[in-house]
């Protein structure tokens, strides 16, 4: 099953699940992975250890996407 969780101020929260069979839970996470990016958190799918990828678009074939806040500082 994948998950699509949010970093936050518990640790994470996880917003959506899905599976490759269930076309309406991959809906709704791709409407929850939208919500987020529009509230301006940024999505990273992990390619192995110590490597990320930032995504615009919801992986339905990654087994995790965490959506986080950008880091403030310049």
């Amino acid at each position: 099953m994948a998950r699509l969780i949010r970093m936050d101020s518990t640790g994470h929260s996880t917003l959506a699940e899905w599976t490759t069979e269930d076309a309406e839970a991959q809906e709704r996470a791709v409407a929850a992975f939208r919500r987020q990016l529009d509230e301006g958190y940024y999505a990273v799918v992990t390619e192995g250890e110590g490597h990320a990828r930032q995504v615009t678009e919801l992986p339905l074939d990654a087994e995790l996407v965490i959506l986080r806040r950008p880091i403030a500082g310049g």
